[in-house]
């Protein structure tokens, strides 16, 4: 049976979600170790919580378990970038255009305070803030659009997308973009939607394949 933290979460949940935030917010890089007696010492659990949360990063596809070795996070490519920016395009297209049509007054406030903490924070210059509250825009942009199968499909490949894309530098672009997508949101603007989540995404993939080239250059 999995431990219970004090707080009541699953402690394989807690460390799952930690390790999930320390990858896709840059603070264990690609090719990093994932060390189960270190990580455990870390966190201050047992081995076993660890063991569970590598198993779940594996399966979402950001860790390499690798047989007799040590499990490291996994090292993405350009393919795979293009790859994740095709599948990414039709899919939030279609979610920003439904979340357009269905959404209701109470999911504009939401949208609305996310995107508030997201300029909040890129004007204090915290990245890692202005980044999640970046990601929780779109999070929140799919439950508008009332699609529990789109939601599965998002939730298939969310923490991949979220560290290929996530990693963004330039805060208050990224903040003034959604502003745009928001405005067009509540506008109920179809035919701009269309064209502006495109234009938004790809610049996210720009952004991706220069950051992972850097790394490879730097390597």
């Amino acid at each position: 049976m999995t431990a219970v933290g004090a707080t009541g979460e699953l402690e394989s949940v807690r460390v799952t979600r930690i390790l999930r935030d320390d990858i896709v917010l840059g603070r264990r890089p690609p090719g990093s170790r994932l060390v189960e007696r270190d990580i455990a010492a870390e966190l201050d659990v047992s081995r076993l919580p660890v063991r569970e949360a590598i198993r779940t990063l594996v399966a979402e596809g950001v860790v390499i378990a690798r047989p007799r070795s040590w499990a490291v996070v996994r090292e993405f490519t350009q393919r795979d970038i293009r790859d994740f920016a095709e599948v990414r395009e039709s899919i939030e297209t279609l979610i920003f255009a439904l979340a357009a049509e269905r959404h209701d007054e109470n999911g504009i406030a939401r949208l609305r305070a996310v995107h508030e903490r997201e300029v909040a924070a890129a004007r204090e210059g915290d990245a890692e803030a202005a980044r999640i509250a970046a990601a929780e825009f779109h999070e929140v942009v799919a439950i508008l659009a009332g699609n529990d199968m789109l939601c599965e499909l998002i939730d298939v490949f969310a923490t991949r997308l979220r560290w290929l894309f996530g990693q963004h530098d330039d805060l208050l672009a990224m903040a003034d973009e959604h502003r745009v997508l928001l405005d067009a949101i509540i506008a109920r603007d179809l035919e701009a939607l269309r064209r502006l989540v495109p234009e938004h995404l790809s610049s996210g993939q720009k952004t991706a394949e220069r950051r992972l080239a850097s790394e490879n250059i730097a390597i």
